[in-house]
C-alpha cells in the first residue's frame, strides 16, 4: 500500500451530519480519480439500495466466515447488523489508480489507520448537537429509540475526533466542500 501512488481517505462523523451530501458533491467533482469504498453489511437493503452499489449485502454466516479469515480492514456490529470494509476491495481500487474514500465510524477509522499508516482521517462535525438532532428527526426514517441511541453514540464520536488529522464543521455545504477539496489536494500532492 505504501508504494501505491493513490491515497486512502477515511471520512467519519455522526449520522445526520451531512456526510452523504458532502461526499456526493465531492465525488461529482473528482469522478476521474476518486471512488467511494463499498462496505459489506448483513442488514437488509433499504428501498432503492442496490447490491454492489450502496453496499455488498450478505448474510451473517458469510460475514462471520470473512471475520474468521481476517478479510476485513475494519468491521463492527450496530443494531444487530454487521458492517465492514474488505481489505482486498480497498487494495484493488487503490491499485486500479483511484484514490479511495471510506465512510466509516471513528472506531473503524482507527482500525484502518493501524493497518494503513498513510491514510488521512477526516471528521465531519455538526454545527451543533441540537442541529444534528434536528436533521436526524427531519429524515423521518428512524424510531425515537434509534434517534436516542444515535445521539448517545454521537458524544463518543465527537470525543474521538480529537485523534483525527482534520476536522471539518459542516455548517455550510460549500464551505465544507472547499475544505474537503483542499485537504484532498494537499494529501495527493505529498
Amino acid at each position: 500500500m505504501e508504494s501505491l501512488k493513490t491515497k486512502l481517505f477515511i471520512i467519519s462523523g455522526p449520522s445526520g451530519v451531512g456526510k452523504g451530501t458532502l461526499l456526493n458533491s465531492f465525488l461529482e467533482q473528482h469522478r476521474d480519480n476518486v471512488r467511494l469504498s463499498i462496505s459489506f453489511t448483513t442488514r437488509k437493503p433499504r428501498e432503492g439500495e442496490i447490491d454492489g452499489v450502496n453496499y455488498f449485502f450478505t448474510n451473517e454466516e458469510n460475514f462471520k466466515i470473512a471475520i474468521k479469515n481476517n478479510e476485513f480492514l475494519e468491521w463492527a456490529k450496530y443494531s444487530d447488523n454487521y458492517y465492514g470494509t474488505k481489505e482486498a476491495y480497498v487494495y484493488k481500487k487503490l491499485s486500479e489508480g483511484y484514490n479511495l474514500i471510506l465512510e466509516i465510524d471513528t472506531q473503524g477509522a482507527f482500525q484502518v489507520k493501524k493497518k494503513i499508516k498513510n491514510a488521512s482521517l477526516i471528521f465531519i462535525m455538526p454545527p451543533s448537537i441540537d442541529e444534528l438532532e434536528k436533521r436526524l428527526r427531519g429524515r423521518n426514517t428512524e424510531t425515537e429509540d434509534a434517534i436516542k441511541r444515535r445521539m448517545d453514540f454521537v458524544k463518543g464520536e465527537i470525543e474521538n475526533s480529537k485523534n483525527f488529522d482534520y476536522v471539518i464543521i459542516n455548517d455550510n455545504i460549500n464551505k465544507a466542500l472547499n475544505e474537503l477539496t483542499s485537504i484532498f489536494n494537499k494529501n495527493i500532492e505529498e
